[in-house]
């Protein structure tokens, strides 16, 4: 059962379409000081979840083959390119569509308790930890979604395939899942939220996207670490 997943994604997009109404109504100035916050939570909750990496060879080892890989396959271009025919085909206007995604699913997706809960849900059938995620989320996406538009709403999508590919695969790969490899996973969702956070702020381009597959690389590199 994935009820926890689907209470979480109702949560996404209630929060949202909330969102989206006041930033209808919004004066420009209270948007702006809004969009600034979302930015400096963000590179917040990037610091506190990069710290909880207990190896930080790791960590560069991962983030950097990662960036190189995402940078080979031009992941960030296809990811934008993929947001455009997005917004053509539905008409949407929002000029922050793939970054309201991108940041929306690290934020929503990459925490400990987000792992933590899947797995639970998913072999004690006890969705109590998804559910409190699910209201922490909801209250976020009211303020990004007023900062950063629909983008946010549509993160619901991959946030609906990670968590619940988690849970229905979690008898499978709860042995994999130490605590220390959802830190380092945790991590390296940080390093990429103030990523994020830069580019919120517009202090430093990113391509965040292309660094994504650091989240593969940071498993298979703890393995390899854990064989010396």
């Amino acid at each position: 059962m994935i009820i926890g997943t689907l209470v979480n994604v109702a949560t996404v997009l209630a929060g949202s379409a909330v969102g989206l109404m006041l930033k209808s109504k919004l004066p420009d100035s209270l948007l702006a000081i809004t969009f600034q916050a979302i930015g400096l939570v963000t590179v917040f909750f990037g610091i506190s979840m990069s710290l909880r990496s207990e190896n930080w060879l790791l960590i560069i080892l991962s983030v950097v083959t990662g960036g190189i890989i995402g940078q080979m396959i031009n992941l960030e271009s296809r990811m934008n390119r993929l947001g455009e025919r997005i917004k053509q085909k539905l008409n949407i206007s929002s000029s922050k569509f793939s970054e309201g995604i991108v940041t929306s699913f690290l934020l929503f997706c990459m925490g400990s308790m987000t792992i933590l809960g899947a797995v639970e849900e998913g072999m004690k059938n006890n969705s109590e930890l998804l559910l409190a995620k699910s209201v922490m989320d909801g209250f976020s996406s009211i303020a990004l979604s007023a900062a950063m538009g629909i983008g946010v709403m549509f993160s619901s999508i991959p946030l609906l395939i990670y968590q619940s590919l988690l849970t229905l695969f979690a008898g499978n790969i709860q042995h994999l899942l130490t605590e220390p490899l959802i830190n380092e996973i945790t991590a390296a969702g940080g390093i990429m939220l103030i990523g994020m956070g830069f580019n919120i702020l517009d202090i430093k381009r990113i391509a965040v996207v292309n660094l994504l597959p650091s989240l593969v690389t940071v498993i298979l590199l703890f393995y390899i670490f854990r064989l010396f």
